[in-house]
């Protein structure tokens, strides 16, 4: 039996609380994320010799293993924790680790170019489902956690 893809998560029309602000608490949650990932990355860096030099690598490698499990065992990054958010898939159920990997790397393309960055901002903001372009190509979407 085919189902409309989305259909098993909370409809946006009549089950609004879910999606209420997420595109705001997903921006501060970016903000703890990025300070998290920062305060790990610098004690790393220093205290080897070569370190200083690759801080953006240790960085962007460090951000990656943070979000990949992060994701992986509680469907939210810390940050997103904190603004009780969590993602969830098409189904509606937990992103489990395959689901986590996909949309961390989909999260990490969309860094590396301004514009898809832009992009994915505006469809956070004004999506129905208040949908980054990597919870779009996945089925994904955030959502305030239930009380």
């Amino acid at each position: 039996m085919y189902s409309e893809p989305l259909s098993h998560l909370p409809d946006p029309q009549r089950q609004a609380e879910f999606y209420e602000g997420v595109a705001f608490k997903r921006g501060i949650a970016w903000f703890v994320d990025s300070a998290i990932i920062l305060a790990i990355t610098l004690p790393i860096a220093l205290f080897t010799v070569v370190g200083l030099f690759f801080i953006p690598l240790f960085y962007i490698v460090i951000g990656f293993l943070y979000r990949w499990f992060t994701i992986a065992s509680g469907s939210a990054t810390w940050g997103m924790r904190l603004m009780a958010v969590e993602l969830r898939d098409a189904y509606g159920r937990r992103l489990d680790g395959t689901q986590a990997l996909l949309h961390t790397v989909g999260y990490s393309i969309t860094m590396t170019t301004v514009v898809l960055q832009i992009v994915s901002i505006v469809l956070m903001l004004f999506s129905e489902r208040g949908q980054s372009l990597t919870d779009m190509f996945l089925g994904t979407t955030a959502l305030n956690l239930r009380a």
